[in-house]
């Protein structure tokens, strides 16, 4: 298996393709492309991150940058830290939801966004250029440990002037968390506790070792659908081992739908950047959106559509991956964003995916909703997606893959709208279908949306016959 480079950087196989070697080499590259400044370090709990925090942050020092060690920590809670610390950049050490074997380096620059096609393209060129500037023994960084930043994250959710924590303690939800033994297995029950809930802890343990498949997908979630139905919970809570995606369970166990936790933070955002009683963008807050735009990926929900409209806001779309919907974000000074995977980008807290974000805006919503998760859900716009995937290989080369997106494009575009900004998304009346080669895995991913689940099956299944 060979290390996957892609705008969410680099993840490959421990021992296998993510080495030693190449974990000082791209260690070091960053080093340079953060011109030796500050840079700070978390790892979000797999059994490798140590062994890997421990190559960073010698090959950061050896090179003359300083480092601040978060220790096992989500991602965006790095993110936050790079910002409020002014340092150089950072590296998330994790592979999200990939495997338990699998290991990465995301990088996150100044800004604490991720960085940019130009800017991976320019830390890529360094990597390869191999002409590192190593320090004197004289001249080496300091290496700070720094725990308080998952207090500092809690700290940033709860004093938004739109999340009134006596309403929610009020509440007293009974919630069920699975945080898949890793980062998350800290800070979302410490949240959850500090908001009043009572919290009953599955994959807790922060030990890196999974006990499911991390992905946060209905399919592995069955343990946590069941436990939140026998014990009675108001809803469960599902994060990645990064802690940058957030899926909710109905207090029927069910699935609330990936797609509706951003669908239910765009609701209520808009619905509070519509009332006057609220301020939503406070001096401190530091980021002030010029608009009431709304930023989403290609393959997120049209249910977000369907929202936006009723508040009179427009919906941008961009190419799948995090910084895209970031930077698009930042760029037209959007209100809220994210992607349907469970990914909520909130300006007045970062640009950056945060389940803790997620997490306190969903509260805030259903405690005024008064009602339950699954009441909640009936009152969205109704759609249903199938996100379907295959190893590119059984498609052939990537000049195989393009020219069947090719044939595709000129079979459908009288039939409907096309769209080739990342593979091909075509849009029907009432239903689209996304194809598109994924950044993080080696393969080929068909998502496809209809008012009725059979005809977004239907859609499936009819594309993946040109491959």
């Amino acid at each position: 298996m060979s290390l996957i480079f892609s705008i969410s950087g680099i993840r490959g196989i421990v021992g296998e393709s993510l080495t030693p070697d190449v974990i000082v080499k791209y260690s070091s590259a960053f080093a340079q492309f953060c011109n030796h400044g500050k840079v700070v370090i978390g790892q979000d709990g797999r059994v490798t991150g140590r062994i890997i925090s421990n190559l960073v942050s010698s090959t950061f020092l050896s090179i003359g940058c300083d480092v601040v060690d978060l220790g096992i920590v989500p991602t965006p809670t790095v993110a936050l830290a790079v910002e409020k610390l002014v340092a150089a950049g950072g590296i998330a050490i994790t592979a999200s939801h990939n495997p338990i074997q699998w290991n990465g380096l995301k990088f996150i620059a100044q800004t604490g966004m991720f960085l940019n096609a130009e800017e991976n393209q320019k830390l890529w060129n360094i990597a390869e250029g191999q002409k590192f500037n190593y320090a004197a023994w004289d001249k080496i960084g300091r290496h700070i440990t720094d725990e308080s930043f998952m207090q500092q994250h809690i700290g940033a959710v709860l004093s938004l002037p739109y999340i009134n924590i006596e309403q929610i303690k009020n509440r007293k939800f009974k919630i069920v968390v699975d945080c898949i033994n890793a980062s998350g297995g800290n800070i979302v029950p410490k949240m959850l506790r500090d908001l009043g809930c009572e919290v009953i802890e599955l994959n807790c343990e922060v030990s890196g070792i999974f006990t499911r498949n991390p992905e946060p997908i209905p399919e592995n979630l069955v343990e946590l659908c069941k436990c939140v139905k026998n014990v009675k919970a108001d809803l469960g809570i599902a994060v990645d081992p990064d802690v940058d995606r957030l899926v909710l369970i109905t207090e029927k166990g069910e699935p609330f739908g990936e797609e509706y936790t951003i669908t239910s933070v765009v609701k209520f955002i808009l619905s509070k950047q519509n009332s006057k009683s609220q301020i939503l963008h406070p001096p401190s807050a530091g980021k002030h959106p010029k608009s009431q735009n709304v930023v989403v990926n290609l393959s997120t929900t049209r249910a977000i559509d369907v929202i936006a409209k009723s508040y009179g806001t427009e919906v941008i779309r961009t190419p799948v991956g995090e910084i895209n919907v970031a930077q698009k974000m930042k760029e037209v000074g959007a209100i809220v964003g994210g992607e349907g995977s469970g990914g909520v980008i909130l300006p007045d807290v970062h640009f950056t995916r945060d389940a803790i974000v997620g997490i306190g805006l969903i509260l805030q919503q259903l405690a005024e909703y008064q009602g339950t998760i699954s009441e909640f859900k009936e009152s969205l716009p109704k759609y249903s997606i199938v996100k379907s995937k295959f190893e590119s290989t059984s498609g052939g080369h990537r000049k195989d893959i393009d020219r069947a997106f090719e044939t595709i494009q000129r079979k459908y575009e009288s039939a409907g709208i096309i769209n080739t900004e990342d593979g091909l998304k075509i849009d029907f009346e009432d239903s689209w279908v996304h194809l598109r080669k994924s950044n993080t895995e080696p393969i080929i991913r068909i998502i496809a949306e209809a008012q009725t689940m059979d005809r977004a099956k239907q859609l499936v299944e009819q594309f993946k016959k040109h491959f």
